[in-house]
C-alpha cells in the first residue's frame, strides 16, 4: 500500500457535525462505513481497501460522530443516517454507493429505505438487522462479540483490545498481534469521550438507538450485496440470510474462514467483489 493516512485524510463541516474522513480516487463516489468498535475509524476499517477500490471509483471513508477524529455526540443526538445525508450534501455529492460495516451497514440498510434517492448500491459486511428472534444464535443477550466489545470500552486496555480483536477475526495469530492491539486501545484512549458516550449512552441504545425498520426492507430497490463471514462470533451470518430473504435485488457471498471484519480478514476477495459490483450491478 502506497497511500498513507496522513494523505488521504480531509476534514469537512456539515450542518451539524465536524468530520474526519479519508478520501482518494476519482469516479462513482463510494462512501465507506466503519463499525462500532472502541477506536473504529474510517482508516482502521478500510486502510486495507481504500486504495484498491480508489483505482475505479471516488472512494470516501468516513468517522462517523462518535468515532475517531470526528465531533463527539451523546447517545440523543446519534443519527448516522442523517450525519451521512449531511456528509453527501457538505460535498456536494447527489448519490454514492455505500458501504457498511456492521454498525455501518446498519446506517446504509436504513439508508436505503429512508432516503432512497441518495445512495446507488448497498454493500453489507455483517450488520444487525434488529432484535428479532435468532434461529442460530443464543438468545439470552449480546451476542459474545458484543459483551467482549463493551467490555472494551469500559477498559480500552491493550488487553482487552486483544480479546476483541480475537473475537472479531477468525485467524488470531495473524491479526490480534500485539502492535495492533496496542495502535487500537491508544486510538480509543485518545478520544475518551467516545468511550465515556458509548457506555453512558448503553441504557439508550447506544450505538444503535434507531435501527431500519423491517417492514421497510422489502422495500429496497438499490442493487444490494451482502458479504457475510460464517465464522462471525459478532453478527450471526443469519442476519444477512433474513436480508437476502427480503431485499428482492440481493445477493449474498458467505465467506468460510471469517469472522466479523471480512473487509480486514479478506481484503483482496472483497475489493474485487465490491468493485465488480458497484461496476456492474
Amino acid at each position: 500500500m502506497t497511500l498513507t493516512q496522513a494523505e488521504a485524510a480531509r476534514t469537512v463541516q456539515t450542518k451539524d457535525w465536524n468530520l474526519r474522513y479519508y478520501e482518494a480516487g476519482d469516479g462513482h463516489p463510494v462512501v465507506l462505513l466503519h463499525g462500532s468498535g472502541p477506536g473504529a475509524t474510517g482508516w482502521s476499517n478500510f486502510a486495507g481497501n481504500i486504495e484498491a477500490l480508489a483505482e475505479h471509483f471516488h472512494v470516501y471513508a468516513v468517522d462517523m460522530p462518535g468515532w475517531g477524529d470526528s465531533d463527539a455526540v451523546t447517545v440523543d443526538r446519534l443519527d448516522h443516517v442523517e450525519a451521512a445525508v449531511q456528509f453527501l450534501d457538505a460535498l456536494g455529492i447527489d448519490k454514492a454507493a455505500f458501504v457498511g460495516n456492521s454498525m455501518g451497514g446498519q446506517t446504509s440498510l436504513r439508508l436505503a429505505t429512508e432516503h432512497p434517492d441518495r445512495i446507488t448500491h448497498l454493500v453489507t459486511m455483517g450488520p444487525p438487522v434488529g432484535r428479532a428472534p435468532s434461529l442460530f444464535a443464543p438468545g439470552d443477550g449480546p451476542s459474545e462479540g458484543l459483551k467482549v466489545l463493551i467490555e472494551a470500552y469500559r477498559d480500552a486496555s491493550p488487553e482487552n483490545m486483544r480479546r476483541l480483536v480475537e473475537i472479531m477475526c477468525f485467524d488470531k495469530a495473524r491479526f490480534a498481534t500485539p502492535e495492533l492491539c496496542q495502535a487500537r486501545s491508544d486510538a480509543a484512549l485518545a478520544r475518551p469521550e467516545h468511550l465515556r458516550n458509548y457506555v453512558d449512552g448503553l441504557p439508550g441504545g447506544a450505538p444503535l438507538p434507531v435501527w431500519v425498520r423491517p417492514e421497510l426492507l422489502p422495500g429496497i430497490a438499490v442493487p444490494t450485496l451482502l458479504i457475510h463471514g460464517r465464522d462471525d462470533r459478532v453478527v450471526p451470518f443469519e442476519n444477512s440470510l433474513r436480508l437476502l430473504a427480503t431485499i428482492p435485488d440481493s445477493r449474498l457471498v458467505l465467506l468460510n474462514r471469517c469472522g466479523h471484519w471480512a473487509m480486514i480478514e479478506h481484503a483482496d476477495e472483497f475489493n474485487r467483489l465490491v468493485a465488480d459490483f458497484v461496476r456492474n450491478a
